[in-house]
């Protein structure tokens, strides 16, 4: 097994009534620094990544599969219940809501358990079970394996979304699936506290 890269912080995914569909990264912790990105998937299909510097952008281009890369500003925090996205064409102002029983039950695990690259390789035909498209482990066919600890799940229950300063619509399911990898994020919008780990094959 190579080098290992790991990733502490959140992931949301987005719907919109329009389709386009958002995919944000925080990341309070990683080689990279604390930072932020932005995966995007417009109606037609096509796939951008918003990234903070040529350095992330790299990375995770190398990672995940994408149409278009875009390197620019991008911000996003987390403040109580209120998610807040500001990053190039793409502004978010989102609401999440309690607790899911899911993510009560993702809380009882242990957390050094949770992120285990082994535990997570034998939960993952559960995970597809539990979130309809998304996975635990995998790899996107660029030679890394990854894997995604969820140990925390919050529904996003509102959300404004504008895409080059027109609104996208209304908070809605993903559908279709995004296909920036091999798993997707859970159809309902949601926000999840996840590591995430990359391994080189």
């Amino acid at each position: 097994m190579g080098a290992r890269w790991i990733f502490d912080g959140h992931i949301a995914g987005i719907g919109t009534a329009s389709g386009l569909r958002t995919v944000v990264g925080i990341w309070q912790d990683s080689p990279f620094g604390s930072f932020a990105d932005v995966m995007v998937q417009q109606p037609s299909g096509h796939r951008m990544l918003l990234a903070p510097s040529p350095e992330v952008a790299g990375f995770i281009s190398a990672t995940y599969s994408f149409d278009e890369v875009q390197v620019g500003e991008v911000h996003a925090s987390l403040a109580g219940q209120v998610l807040t996205v500001d990053a190039g064409p793409l502004a978010i102002r989102a609401a999440t809501g309690p607790r899911t029983l899911l993510g009560t039950a993702l809380r009882a695990v242990p957390r050094r358990l949770a992120v285990h690259p082994r535990w997570l390789a034998a939960v993952n035909p559960l995970a597809a079970l539990a979130a309809p498209g998304a996975r635990t482990y995998g790899t996107a066919g660029s030679g890394r394996a990854e894997f995604y600890g969820v140990t925390d799940l919050h529904h996003v229950t509102s959300a404004v979304v504008s895409w080059e300063g027109s609104d996208a619509g209304a908070l809605a399911p993903i559908r279709p699936a995004v296909t920036f990898g091999f798993s997707s994020v859970p159809p309902r919008p949601s926000l999840a506290r996840v590591r995430t780990t990359v391994v080189e094959a």
